[in-house]
C-alpha cells in the first residue's frame, strides 16, 4: 500500500484539546466529526477503516487529513460557504416589492409570482429569472400574498 502523503501526527496537548472537544459542550457535528477523523487518522487507522467506523465519505476523510497537515487544528473550523450572487440588488428588490403592492394589471385580480418575474425581465433587471426567487426575496417581506386586497397569488 502507497505511504500516505499527508500523514497525521497529533502533538500530546492538540490529542488533549480535541478529546477536550468531543466530550463537552455543543459544537457543529461537522466539526466533532473531523475532530474524530483526526484522532482515528493519528491512530493509525486507514482512511476506509475510518469511513467505516465514522459512516462518512472517504473525501471527507482525506480533505481533513490534508487540511491538518496544511492549517493544523484551525481545519476544524468552517470555511466560508458563498452562496450565489443575489439575482436581484436591493435597488431592483424595493422595487419588485413596489409593484406587487401595487394595483394588479388589467384583467387580473392580483399580481402572480409568474407575472412579477416577467415584470423583472421587463425592466431589465435581469435576463430570466425563476419565479421560485421571486418568491423567496417576496417571502422576505411582510407581504401577504393570499390577500384579497394586496400581495401576490402564488398561480
Amino acid at each position: 500500500m502507497p505511504q500516505k502523503k499527508y500523514v497525521v501526527d497529533l502533538t500530546i496537548l492538540e490529542k488533549l484539546e480535541l478529546e477536550k472537544l468531543l466530550k463537552g459542550g455543543q459544537h457543529q457535528s461537522r466539526k466533532l466529526t473531523r475532530a474524530r477523523i483526526l484522532l482515528l487518522a493519528n491512530d493509525g487507522k486507514t482512511d476506509d477503516q475510518i469511513v467505516k467506523a465514522l459512516q462518512t465519505a472517504r473525501p471527507t476523510v482525506e480533505r481533513t487529513r490534508k487540511r491538518f497537515v496544511e492549517e493544523g487544528l484551525d481545519c476544524l473550523q468552517e470555511k466560508l460557504r458563498h452562496g450565489a450572487r443575489p439575482r436581484l440588488d436591493e435597488r431592483q428588490q424595493a422595487h419588485l416589492i413596489a409593484v406587487a403592492c401595487s394595483t394588479a394589471p388589467a384583467g387580473r385580480a392580483r399580481w402572480t409570482l409568474k407575472l412579477l418575474a416577467d415584470k423583472a425581465v421587463e425592466f431589465g433587471f435581469v435576463d430570466s429569472i425563476a419565479k421560485e426567487t421571486i418568491r423567496q426575496m417576496l417571502k422576505k417581506t411582510n407581504l401577504s400574498r393570499g390577500s384579497r386586497k394586496v400581495g401576490v397569488s402564488v398561480k
